[in-house]
């Protein structure tokens, strides 16, 4: 096997004679296993089995009717739920806020200077095609 691998050999035709053997082999087995099923192949994540029996709105079993709460009862969920997503959040050390804060007021000076010279080119130069008006 050593001796295949040195430079200038071509390896020798025992060898690619076995790989051919084994890859005929795995092709026959996934043409074997395909065979065996009748089921259809899903593709894309959907389902593909049939259903065997519809069900109508009388077959289903009724819900069983769950007792709401007041308005306090739904305020009091919410604010708990509010609560519980607050504690999941990760929030920023001072030095990461200043960074932040920075980064958006930089870009916000430089959006404004950008808008602001168009703004003023486009005055210009409508002023100049159409003239004073006075």
């Amino acid at each position: 096997m050593a001796e295949s691998k040195r430079r200038g050999e071509e390896p020798e035709d025992d060898d690619l004679d076995d790989l051919d053997e084994s890859f005929d082999d795995a092709v026959d087995d996934d043409a074997d296993a395909e065979d065996d099923e009748d089921q259809p192949v899903s593709r894309g994540g959907t389902a593909t089995r049939e259903r065997r029996k519809t069900e109508s709105a009388a077959d289903k079993p009724k819900a069983k009717k769950v007792a709401r709460a007041g308005i306090f009862g739904r305020l009091i969920g919410f604010f708990r739920e509010v609560v519980a997503e607050l504690r999941k959040v990760i929030w920023p050390t001072r030095k990461e806020l200043l960074t932040y804060t920075a980064v958006v007021v930089v870009f916000v000076a430089f959006m404004l200077a950008i808008v602001a010279g168009l703004d003023y080119g486009f005055a210009k130069g409508v002023l100049f095609v159409f003239g004073n008006q006075e």
